[in-house]
């Protein structure tokens, strides 16, 4: 399976692992435990079996729309075979455009197989995994995971800034494709992280 992800600006990866770092220090399901080197924030856009060469060439041009705008802003909470708890993405409509492009052509590879019907537009909820467990728990609000300063302090225009608790805004910079069969990655399109 590979999956199709962006990748957050520098300062925003740091936010991230800041909070699975508290996560973990908490002794809770962490994404800071999960120590294989391609482990790092992402937001994944498409899923497919197999992805051709002419299919990453398409999604090479598409993703030259980065780097887009990355808003996060609270928790959220996924119940199924694993519990999960995630940093919501607020998309703006730039990320939605970029997530429908992306679906489409992975929908159009006929190798790509079945659709995630999770990340169909219309059904995804855009999100940074910060940790999952089977039955895990993640007592407490918002606030006491994700700090009034979610993120690194720098210029304004290549940086995320932080206001109310839990939100964070920065770049997503780069995208990269990830098998799961051979637990390796290749970046795709432009790279700006």
């Amino acid at each position: 399976m590979h999956s199709i992800e962006l990748l957050p600006d520098a300062a925003t990866e740091r936010a991230v692992r800041r909070v699975w770092q508290a996560v973990a220090d908490a002794g809770l399901p962490s994404l800071a435990d999960h120590g294989h080197p391609t482990n790092r924030p992402h937001l994944t856009l498409a899923t497919a079996e197999t992805l051709p060469a002419a299919t990453r060439t398409v999604l090479a041009q598409a993703l030259t729309a980065l780097p887009l705008p990355l808003h996060l802003g609270g928790l959220l909470r996924f119940s199924g075979r694993f519990e999960v708890l995630a940093w919501a993405v607020r998309p703006d409509e730039a990320l939605l455009a970029l997530h429908e492009e992306v679906w489409r052509i992975v929908r159009e590879t006929p190798e790509a197989g079945p659709p995630h019907p999770l990340l169909a537009p219309g059904r995804w909820v855009p999100h940074i995994t910060l940790g999952r467990g089977r039955g895990a728990v993640w007592p407490g609000p918002d606030s006491r995971w994700l700090p009034p300063s979610a993120s690194a302090s720098a210029s304004a225009s290549a940086s995320p800034s932080a206001s109310a608790s839990g939100t964070a805004s920065g770049w997503w910079a780069a995208a990269r494709r990830y098998d799961s069969k051979s637990r390796t990655t290749a970046r795709i399109g432009p790279d700006r992280a």
